[in-house]
């Protein structure tokens, strides 16, 4: 029987590689952390990744090819996650610019929850999401190979070649999942670590977010146009 050590540790390296680049959903996991405590940013960060495996079991089913084959369908949900992206931007600005009040141990369930739902809905709209799971995550499954680190947002060309493994082992699905619950768990830990230690930390969390998905916002939006028209 083969090892499934090996493709389980890809896996995790895989989900840490793919998680930790800044973008949309990291943005909104460190607002929510700077702002509504450590398991507000944890449970925003289970709803991108319960986005994911719903991903996962609509790609095997072809659901996600559904989507990705009718424009008008795609440019919908582009412009839906552009829109709440603007949105979530207004209110981290809003965080920065005000004072960040600490969370009551009585509302932190509601905070935690609210994060959750709103990462889940951004990915779903999430058209890198859905363009990840028709063409690489759908093949983890499949035999055959992957070079991992390649496949990482902003300096994949320049990793490619590191670590080539081979796909087709649950194991390697399983370790891919793993890592991005390390990240989830461990970036909003860190997040407020720093900013018990600098007492400016939380408004620069929240502006930095806040543009982040504005940037992204209006990204998607124009997407969503030029589809349409």
């Amino acid at each position: 029987m083969a090892n499934p050590f090996p493709s389980l540790l890809a896996g995790v390296v895989f989900g840490l590689a793919l998680a930790a680049p800044p973008g949309p959903m990291n943005a909104v996991i460190a607002e929510e952390s700077v702002t509504n405590g450590w398991l507000a940013g944890a449970r925003t960060g289970l709803g991108a990744m319960t986005a994911d495996a719903i991903f996962l079991v609509g790609s095997l089913f072809g659901v996600v090819a559904f989507v990705e084959r009718f424009p008008t369908v795609r440019a919908g949900m582009v412009g839906v996650g552009g829109g709440l992206m603007l949105y979530f931007a207004y209110g981290a600005a809003t965080d920065a610019v005000g004072d960040v009040e600490p969370v009551p141990s009585d509302g932190a369930a509601a905070h935690a929850a609210t994060g959750f739902r709103k990462a889940f809905v951004l990915a779903l709209t999430n058209p890198y999401q859905i363009l990840f799971w028709l063409t690489i995550g759908v093949g983890l499954l499949e035999s055959g190979d992957l070079d991992v680190l390649s496949h990482t947002p902003y300096v994949g060309t320049d990793l490619a070649g590191l670590l080539v493994v081979r796909t087709g082992s649950p194991a390697l699905i399983v370790g891919f999942f793993v890592g991005i619950a390390l990240w989830i768990t461990g970036f909003p830990a860190a997040i407020r670590a720093a900013q018990r230690r600098v007492a400016a930390f939380a408004p620069v969390v929240a502006g930095g977010s806040a543009l982040v998905l504005a940037g992204f916002g209006v990204v998607f939006l124009v997407d969503a146009v030029r589809t349409l028209t």
